[in-house]
Parts: structure tokens; C-alpha cells; sequence
């Protein structure tokens, strides 16, 4: 072996000595902050931001959920109009998972307050029945922060709803626009940010990753 072989090598020892030693520290670390969150209880998780991948993410929990045997329950508000590639799938499940769409339509097709806030307050008693049910793990009420913004919800009759279901029930929130009110009472929040999205080069939205 070179010199310049041994000094490779010895350079290479000491650079995973020391991932070591940072590891180490970092699982310490961690395994402490593990141990002291041992509270279980249901979570409520809202993904909001300009950003693409709330529902995406909210659906990707559904899968999990299933996982692990639990049921769950879904309410579309705003989306209905065009049936999405997870109501396909999800429906295949009936046992499993309980899908509702109960809109018609993006806001700026419907171009219908009243309507719209008519088909949000039907959408809304069908989450109520969800959010009532003790055997429903997970409930998914994507597009609600829509409903919510334009005030076809009243926020704080949600808010009550929300916190009066059953204790180890999660609920996850998606929609552009989350109100304060709602944030403020969540456990999870999670904002999406553009940094670059297909449909500003001009490529419309695709089956399989918009629908």
C-alpha cells in the first residue's frame, strides 16, 4: 500500500468515526424525544399551501391506515365534478372505506354561491356521521379548507364537530386557504410550496398524478 493509499484510508476511518459519533448523538437524542411523546390520542392533520400534494398526501394516509386494518371514512367538498383516480381505487374497498363526493365542480365552474354552500352543508352532515362513528380510524375531508374560505362552513360549528369526535379518531384537512381558527386547534399542519409546477410550462393535468 502507497503512502498516498494509507492517507485515503485513514482519512476515510476518521470520516466515518465521526458519522459515527454524530449518529450516536442524533439517536440520543431522538430516543429521548421518542420516550417522552408517549401520549396516545387522534390527531387532527391539516395540509394547506399553494403547493401540489395535500390531497396526494391525505390519500397516502388512507393507504396507511388501511395498512394497518383500520377504516376510514372520506368526504370530497369543491371536487365531484370529474371522479379522481382515488375514488376509482378507493371504492374497490367498500368494507374498508366509506367515499362521499359532494361537490360539482371547482368554485370557478360552478360560479354558484348558493349552491355551492348548499352541497357544503349536505357534505357536511355526512362528516358528522363520520366524525360520530368510534369505529372509523381515519377521516379525510379533502378540499374542506375550500369550503371554509369561502365561508359556505361556519368555522367554529366545524371546529365543535372536530372536537367532539371520538378520541383516537384522526381526522386530516386538505384545501388551499386553512383558516387561523382551524390551524390554531390542529396538531399537524403541514403548508405545500410551489417551487415549480408542469402546468406553468403549459402541460395540462395528467391521470395518475392530478387525477
Amino acid at each position: 500500500m502507497t503512502d498516498q493509499d494509507k492517507d485515503i484510508t485513514a482519512e476515510t476511518a476518521a470520516l466515518n468515526e465521526r458519522h459515527r459519533v454524530r449518529m450516536e448523538r442524533k439517536k440520543a437524542i431522538i430516543d429521548a424525544q421518542i420516550a417522552a411523546a408517549d401520549k396516545q390520542i387522534g390527531v387532527i392533520i391539516v395540509n394547506t399551501g399553494n403547493g401540489k400534494g395535500k390531497s396526494s398526501s391525505g390519500f397516502g394516509m388512507v393507504i396507511r391506515a388501511l395498512g394497518h386494518g383500520m377504516k376510514v371514512g372520506v368526504v370530497q367538498f369543491i371536487k365531484g365534478a370529474m371522479q379522481t383516480g382515488e375514488e376509482h381505487f378507493l371504492r374497490r374497498f367498500p368494507d374498508e372505506v366509506s367515499f362521499h363526493t359532494m361537490g360539482e365542480g371547482y368554485t370557478w365552474e360552478t360560479q354558484n354561491r348558493e349552491r355551492d354552500t348548499e352541497k357544503a352543508l349536505l357534505a357536511w352532515e355526512q362528516a358528522k356521521k363520520f366524525l360520530a362513528d368510534p369505529a372509523i380510524g381515519l377521516v379525510v375531508f379533502d378540499e374542506l379548507n375550500i369550503a371554509l374560505k369561502y365561508r359556505y362552513l361556519d368555522v367554529e360549528m366545524v371546529i365543535n364537530d372536530l372536537l367532539a369526535r371520538p378520541p383516537m379518531q384522526h381526522v386530516v384537512i386538505t384545501g388551499r386557504g386553512a383558516p387561523p381558527e382551524l390551524i390554531a386547534i390542529a396538531d399537524t399542519v403541514t403548508e405545500m410550496e410551489v417551487v415549480k409546477h408542469a402546468f406553468k410550462a403549459g402541460i395540462g393535468a395528467q391521470l395518475g398524478t392530478e387525477w
